[in-house]
C-alpha cells in the first residue's frame, strides 16, 4: 500500500540500479520470501525475522504483505543486511523488530525512511538472564581460559554479534506467551494507527491472537507443574523468559551466544549438575549444529533432544508454525524433566 508515498526514494533507486532489480514491484505477502516491500495494494511490512513476521500476519490478516529479512534456515542472530534490503526498508509502510536480537536490522531500520517503526523490545519489560553462564565456576573458568574469553569479547564486540539487547537483557521474549502476547498487543495497536481503514480487523485478529497465546500459556503452566526435575540444559540460552514462567531452572553450556564455546569447567560443572538434578536430556536447536551438544551428551552420559528458539520455520522444525513448534517444545520438556 505504502501509504507514506509513492514515488521510489534516492536511496532506493540506487540501491535498484546497482543491483539491477529495475522496479521494486511487491511480492506476494508470504514472509517466508525475500520479495521486495512496497507499494503494493496492501499494508506493506518488513519484519526482522520468523517470530516478528509471525506476528504481522496473524494481525494483519489479508490486509498486509509481509517480508522477512531472516530467511528460513539463517541463522537470525548473523543476518547482515543488504542493500536490496535496505531499499525494502525506505518503501515499506511499516518495519517491525526486535532491538538488541539483530544489530545490522537494528542499524538499518533507524536509518531508514519507513513511516512505522515497531521495536518489540519497547512493547514488553525485557530482562537478564543467563549473563553468567558458568555460575558459581565463573571465577575458575576466569583463570583457566581468561585469554580466551578476552579474545571471544573483542570479537563479539567488533562485529556487534553479543545477542543481548540494550543493557545486556535477553531479546527472547516471544518464547514466553505472555509476553508475546504482550507484544502482539502492542503491535496491533500500531498497525490500527498506521492503517486506520483497517484498524477493527486489526484489533479482531490482535485479540485472537493475544487469546491463542493466553491458551498455550495455560498448557505450559498444567504440562510443567507437576515434574521430577525442574532443570533443564541447553545449548543456547534462549530460554530464560520460559524457565522463569514456568518455574525451571534453565543451564546453558553456551549462553546466549548459540555457536560460542563453553570452558572445560562448564562442561564439568554441567556434568555435576545433571548429575544431582536427575537431568537426563542436553537440548539444542535446529539453526546451529549439534556438536557441542553431542560431545557434553556423551561425556555425561545423557541423550539429546531439540528444543527449538522458534527462530526460524524451516523443513528439520517440528511444525509449520509457532504454535506447533511451541507445543513440540512443551513435549520435549515434558519428557526430559519427567512430568507426571
Amino acid at each position: 500500500m505504502n501509504v507514506r508515498r509513492r514515488h521510489i526514494s534516492g536511496i532506493a533507486v540506487t540501491a535498484a540500479a546497482a543491483l539491477g532489480l529495475g522496479t521494486l514491484s511487491a511480492c506476494s505477502g508470504d514472509s517466508s520470501a525475500a520479495g521486495n516491500a512496497g507499494n503494493t495494494d496492501k499494508f506493506d511490512v518488513v519484519a526482522s525475522f520468523y517470530p516478528m513476521a509471525f506476528l504481522a500476519e496473524q494481525i494483519g490478516g489479508d490486509h498486509v504483505s509481509v517480508t522477512s529479512l531472516t530467511q528460513p534456515g539463517q541463522e537470525p542472530h548473523d543476518l547482515e543486511i543488504s542493500a536490496k534490503q535496505r531499499a525494502q526498508l525506505e518503501e515499506t509502510d511499516a518495519a517491525l523488530f526486535l532491538k538488541g536480537l539483530q544489530p545490522s536490522v537494528d542499524e538499518a531500520i533507524t536509518q531508514s525512511g519507513a513511516t512505522t517503526k515497531i521495536d518489540a523490545a519497547t512493547l514488553t519489560t525485557l530482562e537478564v538472564h543467563g549473563t553468567e553462564v558458568d555460575g558459581h565456576a565463573e571465577e575458575e573458568h576466569a583463570e583457566e581460559e581468561h585469554a580466551d574469553e578476552h579474545a571471544e569479547e573483542e570479537h563479539a564486540e567488533e562485529d556487534g554479534h553479543d545477542h543481548t539487547a540494550e543493557g545486556g537483557a535477553d531479546p527472547h521474549i516471544w518464547l514466553d506467551p505472555v509476553k508475546y502476547a504482550e507484544v502482539a498487543e502492542g503491535v496491533g495497536k500500531a498497525f490500527e494507527k498506521a492503517d486506520p481503514d483497517h484498524a477493527a480487523d486489526y484489533k479482531k485478529n490482535t485479540e485472537a491472537l493475544v487469546e491463542k497465546l493466553g491458551s498455550l500459556n495455560t498448557k505450559f503452566e498444567t504440562g510443567l507443574k507437576d515434574t521430577k526435575t525442574k532443570t533443564f540444559i541447553t545449548t543456547h540460552a534462549a530460554f530464560g523468559y520460559l524457565a522463569e514462567r514456568y518455574g525451571l531452572t534453565e543451564e546453558a553450556i553456551n549462553g546466549l551466544d548459540p555457536e560460542s564455546e563453553p570452558s572445560a569447567a562448564r562442561v564439568k560443572e554441567l556434568a555435576e549438575t545433571a548429575k544431582a538434578d536427575g537431568v537426563s536430556t542436553i537440548f539444542y536447536e535446529t539453526l546451529v549444529s549439534d556438536e557441542t551438544a553431542q560431545t557434553v551428551a556423551k561425556d555425561a552420559g545423557l541423550k539429546t533432544d531439540v528444543l527449538d528458539p522458534v527462530e526460524g520455520i524451516t523443513d528439520q522444525s517440528r511444525g509449520d508454525d509457532y504454535f506447533q513448534v511451541m507445543e513440540a517444545n512443551l513435549t520435549a520438556l515434558q519428557t526430559a524433566l519427567n512430568a507426571k
